[in-house]
Protein backbone atom coordinates (compact mmCIF):
# COMPACT_ATOMS: atom_id res chain seq x y z
CA UNK A 1 0.00 0.00 0.00
CA UNK A 2 1.12 3.64 -1.49
CA UNK A 3 2.22 5.74 1.82
CA UNK A 4 0.04 8.56 0.89
CA UNK A 5 -1.71 11.07 2.06
CA UNK A 6 -3.95 9.96 5.04
CA UNK A 7 -3.60 5.80 3.84
CA UNK A 8 -4.46 3.43 6.86
CA UNK A 9 -0.80 2.07 6.90
CA UNK A 10 0.02 5.47 7.49
CA UNK A 11 -2.26 6.07 10.17
CA UNK A 12 -1.59 2.45 11.67
CA UNK A 13 2.11 2.91 11.88
CA UNK A 14 1.37 6.47 13.62
CA UNK A 15 -1.07 4.75 16.19
CA UNK A 16 1.11 1.82 16.76
CA UNK A 17 3.80 4.30 16.97
CA UNK A 18 1.77 6.70 19.99
CA UNK A 19 1.33 3.50 21.77
CA UNK A 20 4.87 3.75 22.90
CA UNK A 21 4.84 7.55 23.49
CA UNK A 22 7.66 7.80 20.84
CA UNK A 23 6.73 10.46 18.69
CA UNK A 24 8.54 13.23 17.41
CA UNK A 25 6.53 16.88 17.33
CA UNK A 26 6.92 17.39 13.90
CA UNK A 27 6.07 13.96 13.08
CA UNK A 28 2.70 14.21 15.50
CA UNK A 29 1.78 18.26 13.64
CA UNK A 30 2.29 16.46 10.21
CA UNK A 31 0.13 13.67 11.01
CA UNK A 32 -2.73 15.87 12.59
CA UNK A 33 -2.94 17.72 9.16
CA UNK A 34 -2.88 14.90 7.34
CA UNK A 35 -4.37 11.51 8.64
CA UNK A 36 -7.99 10.82 8.25
CA UNK A 37 -10.27 10.78 11.69
CA UNK A 38 -12.24 7.88 10.81
CA UNK A 39 -8.57 5.85 9.66
CA UNK A 40 -7.07 7.01 13.54
CA UNK A 41 -10.38 5.47 15.39
CA UNK A 42 -10.27 2.36 13.78
CA UNK A 43 -6.63 1.63 13.84
CA UNK A 44 -6.51 2.59 17.05
CA UNK A 45 -9.86 -0.10 18.33
CA UNK A 46 -7.59 -2.42 16.06
CA UNK A 47 -4.39 -1.86 18.24
CA UNK A 48 -6.14 -1.86 21.58
CA UNK A 49 -7.59 -5.70 20.70
CA UNK A 50 -4.56 -6.60 19.97
CA UNK A 51 -2.65 -5.52 22.90
CA UNK A 52 -5.56 -6.73 24.76
CA UNK A 53 -5.21 -10.18 23.12
CA UNK A 54 -1.85 -10.38 23.66
CA UNK A 55 -2.09 -9.44 27.41
CA UNK A 56 -4.97 -12.60 27.79
CA UNK A 57 -2.42 -15.04 26.04
CA UNK A 58 0.31 -13.54 28.18
CA UNK A 59 -1.95 -14.22 31.22
CA UNK A 60 -3.32 -17.71 30.06
CA UNK A 61 0.48 -18.76 29.63
CA UNK A 62 1.78 -18.01 33.30
CA UNK A 63 -1.17 -19.64 34.97
CA UNK A 64 -0.96 -22.56 32.56
CA UNK A 65 -4.79 -22.43 31.56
Amino acid sequence: MADGKGSFARTMKAVLWSFFGVRKGRDHAADASQLNPLHVIIAAVIAAALFIAVLIAIVHLVVGK
